[in-house]
């Protein structure tokens, strides 16, 4: 699962790293969360960044309400689903990431912690994307992140991850044709155990407001006093 991310890079590391034409203007979040605009590379326009609502919304569905339910999409039956097939097949897109929170239990308590890529500071979720016109004639584009079986370092964590894409994979997740299942299906895997990391954060992260630096900061718990 994937229910927040950060993307703290410059607009240069973004360029680069996706090979755009020009410098994006990316503003720096920690805490991106649900029906909030995201950083999109789709194939309809990817050589540049765009900014789609993150919980996709289907062509049929009538408002916008049931986003908040669709910010994933099981890879495995990304196909199959009614509200995911066609854009499985012809609307795809990169989302730009640094790095994403998991909850995991300890002490009978929620804490998040903190993962990202050991080498590469940018990388992507797979996400596919829609657009919806409302009864008022507005066009909104919106997205949601594939998610996998998690990797064996995940798996304490969460039993799902985001599908991170290796750069490699990106020209073929962008085309325009629409691409059978076959030729698409095997991108979509867990990332390699060995090239990713986690470390604890703190709480803070869980109050979608709170969107600062410091949210990704290691958290060292405070010492306990000495009695004697």
């Amino acid at each position: 699962m994937c229910g927040r991310f950060v993307l703290n890079a410059n607009g240069q590391a973004v360029q680069q790293q996706f090979d755009l034409l020009t410098t994006p203007k990316i503003e720096a979040r920690y805490n991106i969360a649900p029906t909030q605009p995201l950083s999109v590379i789709s194939n309809e326009n990817p050589s540049e960044v765009t900014y789609y609502r993150w919980g996709l919304v289907p062509k049929w569905a009538k408002d916008l309400s049931m986003a908040s339910k669709m910010i994933n999409a099981r890879s495995e039956t990304v196909e199959e689903k009614p509200s995911f097939k066609h854009a499985f097949k012809r609307r795809r897109c990169l989302i730009p990431t640094t790095g994403f929170y998991e909850w995991t239990k300890r002490d009978n308590q929620k804490v998040p912690m903190y993962i990202h890529l050991k080498a590469h500071p940018v990388f992507a979720f797979a996400g596919i994307w829609e657009i919806w016109n409302s009864p008022q004639g507005d066009e909104v584009r919106t997205c949601t992140i594939l998610t996998t079986d998690a990797n064996p370092l995940l798996k304490d964590l969460h039993h799902r991850m985001p599908v991170i894409l290796p750069k490699d994979d990106y020209d073929m997740w962008l085309s325009s044709d629409e691409l059978p299942s076959t030729a698409l299906k095997p991108l979509l895997q867990a990332y390699p155990t060995e090239d990713m990391d986690y470390y604890q954060v703190s709480t803070q992260v869980n109050r979608v407001a709170n969107d600062v630096p410091e949210l990704i900061d290691r958290y060292n718990p405070p010492r306990q006093a000495m009695l004697f």
